[in-house]
């Protein structure tokens, strides 16, 4: 038997906040529109979920048709329901934020983006539809899971030094860090490898090279472990 509805149903969609890390700078990765509505205006990756994926298969196969961008941290944000925010129709969003090792990805648009390019937290062009506010959220969400969950190194190279480190932290939380202080308590941990590599840091001596052991804080975790920076 088919059941049909007396009640118009909205549209569903999901925006992809894509953070990651650069020469020190915070920056979220943004599409410029090809088509109307907003033509030509920068936003968010994202679109509509068809009706035989989930939210998340949605989110991801977004981002790889319009930026190129898989196998990355994605995590499920909120969901933006203003009446209002889709001229077209009815839309309801669910956002979702990602973390990128800009070293291993390599963007470019596609699908109906004429453009996909990072830009620094702090010099967001003005963006379509209410993807000022998802991208508020996302950053509020990262600044407070950054400081008790590991997530930061996901927007490292496997590879870094603890300045990097430092700086990403500095940049996520917009604060100045002490540099003894900071490095003492996040060795302390045990997460963090040492390796037989060094890199060049401009005229300073070489800086040893790290790598963040994830599992070991995965199985840290179950037994209790605490990870606040």
């Amino acid at each position: 038997m088919a059941y049909t509805y007396k009640y118009p149903r909205a549209a569903l969609t999901v925006d992809c906040v894509v953070f990651g890390f650069d020469d020190g700078e915070l920056k979220v990765l943004l599409i410029q529109r090809a088509l109307e509505p907003f033509k030509g205006r920068w936003a968010l990756p994202g679109g509509f979920v068809r009706v035989d994926e989930t939210l998340e298969y949605a989110a991801r196969r977004e981002l790889a048709e319009e930026a190129g961008l898989k196998d990355v941290f994605l995590e499920q944000l909120c969901t933006f329901g203003a009446v209002n925010r889709d001229p077209r129709e009815r839309v309801v969003s669910v956002a979702y934020y990602a973390l990128v090792k800009l070293t291993a990805h390599q963007t470019k648009a596609a699908t109906d983006a004429a453009d996909a390019r990072w830009f620094p937290v702090s010099q967001v062009p003005k963006l379509a539809f209410d993807h000022a506010d998802i991208l508020a959220t996302g950053l509020a969400r990262l600044k407070a899971k950054v400081r008790y969950e590991p997530i930061g190194f996901e927007l490292l190279p496997p590879k870094f030094t603890l300045s990097q480190l430092q700086h990403l932290y500095e940049a996520v939380l917009e604060t100045d860090l002490d540099k003894r202080n900071s490095r003492k308590k996040v060795l302390s941990f045990g997460l963090l490898v040492p390796l037989k590599e060094t890199q060049m840091t401009g005229r300073h001596r070489p800086a040893q090279l790290f790598r963040f052991d994830a599992d070991k804080y995965e199985r840290l975790k179950k037994k209790g472990f605490n990870f606040e920076v």
